[in-house]
């Protein structure tokens, strides 16, 4: 199961680190994916969808759940 969310704000991969790390707490043992120009970031396994978009919120960073 993929999962794909908008994140907005992100500049650099340093934002990129930021968010991977933020998102493996609340996603642990997903594969994680960001692609820092298109502003998306995609999971590969279950997650919490409010968790993932709280975690990268929380970091800084604006977050929404894409459509399927």
């Amino acid at each position: 199961m993929t999962q794909r969310f908008s994140v907005t704000g992100m500049t650099c991969q340093g934002c990129v680190k930021a968010v991977t790390r933020a998102v493996g707490h609340a996603a642990p043992g997903a594969r994680i994916a960001v692609n820092l120009e298109r502003g998306v970031l995609e999971i590969e396994g279950k997650a919490d969808e409010r968790a993932v978009v709280k975690a990268i919120t929380d970091a800084g960073f604006g977050a929404s759940a894409l459509p399927a």
